[in-house]
């Protein structure tokens, strides 16, 4: 499994940067960075992911308990059924992962992290259901873990309104920029897994849907930037996501309550998985986040960022990009590990500078590939993950490039 060996680099590169770090330059601190950093991420793993993803996905299993039971998730499963059989075509028609991935592509589509993770995670078990070999990822499985690694997203609330805390002059300027580098990661994402899978492409209902997705995006990219003030995009950002967020269950509960589902029952009765699942996960994270943070605290990141710039140099291109590179490092490893380096960046170069607008858009362009690799491989015990992770890394790739060539074209003449 490539997760494997990605894991062991972690470790042997911390040790040996930090050793040549001690032998060579007298760092005496080297080591003492790596081991806090390992108690710091073991228990940051535990305490601030695991325990309070257990109520989250305590509600949002049992809400989505709902929904299958007043057939919401079968209504929703239909109306995507011919664009999903082409996509997923190892997927029986009507079943309750198709409707299931809908919904986490959905709240995704609206920023709605704290909805998406268990969703996905539900839609993984049931995905996880229809595979024979239990231990190696299924096609559907990595089409899926793909689709959500690319990480398209509408509504880049968090970025904006973190833009508005360090007092940018215009913090929505990056909602465009963003939209079109997560889609740009979303497409490339799929072909990449579609031709590994001979999927046609050149199907007309794949096209159809294709075609659709991408008039939708446009006619929202065109709303938000011709019929709203500056001010006004990130409010309505905001205020779409919450009533989103809230609109979802409340549908679902009415359905039930149409359907005469004992609604009360049948919520607790999905989420007693919540607990089950977030503890079973903890292993998985403990382990991706400690290799990360060794990773990240011998200063590797700081290596490859000086080296990228020395190779820009050499070929007399610009290196203000190179400025916000830690944050494309960090992105496909964690979560809040580039989001805190999206923010140093910001406060290190200026948020309304183009290294800040930069930071920005590559923290809105993908997903963490890697994170989400564990995260829902490791909630259904999947040990072969084939090629995930190379897939995944091609959509994030796609993200940053078109990350970078689209801040050029928006800002390159801004300093």
């Amino acid at each position: 499994m490539a997760l494997n060996y990605i894991w062991i680099a972690f470790f042997v590169i911390a040790f040996v940067v930090s050793l040549i770090k001690l032998v060579f330059f007298g760092d005496t601190e080297a080591f003492k960075l790596l081991v806090e950093g390992l108690f710091n991420s073991s228990k940051s793993s535990v305490m601030d992911i695991a325990l309070p993803l257990i109520g989250s996905m305590a509600f949002w299993l049992g809400i989505l308990n709902i929904g299958e039971k007043a057939g919401a998730i079968n209504f929703l499963s239909r109306i995507v059924r011919p664009f999903f059989s082409r996509l997923f075509p190892d997927v029986p028609k009507d079943h309750p992962a198709t409707g299931q991935m809908m919904m986490n592509f959905s709240a995704n589509l609206m920023g709605l992290d704290n909805a998406a993770t268990p969703l996905g995670l539900k839609a993984m078990g049931s995905l996880q259901e229809l595979n024979p070999d239990k231990e190696t990822a299924s096609n559907a499985q990595i089409m899926f873990l793909v689709l959500h690694t690319s990480g398209l997203q509408l509504l880049p609330v968090t970025i904006i309104a973190q833009r508005a805390i360090l007092n940018s002059k215009d913090p929505a300027e990056v909602f465009l920029p963003c939209i079109i580098a997560t889609y740009v990661a979303t497409v490339v994402g799929l072909i990449a897994v579609a031709i590994k899978q001979k999927i046609n492409l050149f199907d007309r209902v794949i096209i159809g849907w294709l075609g659709g997705v991408t008039a939708f995006i446009t006619l929202v990219v065109w709303y938000f930037t011709t019929q709203l003030t500056k001010e006004q995009i990130s409010t309505v950002s905001s205020v779409i996501s919450n009533v989103m967020l809230f609109t979802i269950p409340v549908i679902f509960i009415v359905g039930g309550l149409i359907k005469k589902v004992n609604v009360f029952e049948v919520f607790v009765e999905g989420a007693k998985g919540g607990f089950e699942t977030s503890v079973k996960i903890i292993p998985y994270l403990v382990a991706m986040l400690v290799g990360i943070s060794v990773f990240r605290s011998c200063g590797a990141l700081d290596y490859m960022n000086e080296g990228l710039r020395w190779v820009c140099v050499q070929f007399n291109l610009d290196t203000r990009f190179v400025d916000a590179m830690p944050v494309a490092y960090l992105k496909p490893l964690s979560g809040s590990g580039s989001k805190g380096m999206m923010i140093t960046v910001m406060q290190n170069f200026g948020v309304d500078k183009f290294a800040g607008r930069l930071a920005g858009i590559f923290n809105g362009s993908a997903d963490t590939t890697f994170y989400i690799v564990a995260l829902y491989f490791g909630s259904v015990g999947i040990k072969k993950s084939r090629y995930a992770i190379p897939a995944g890394l091609i959509a994030d790739l796609a993200g940053v490039i078109a990350a970078i060539f689209i801040a050029y074209l928006f800002f390159g003449h801004q300093p």
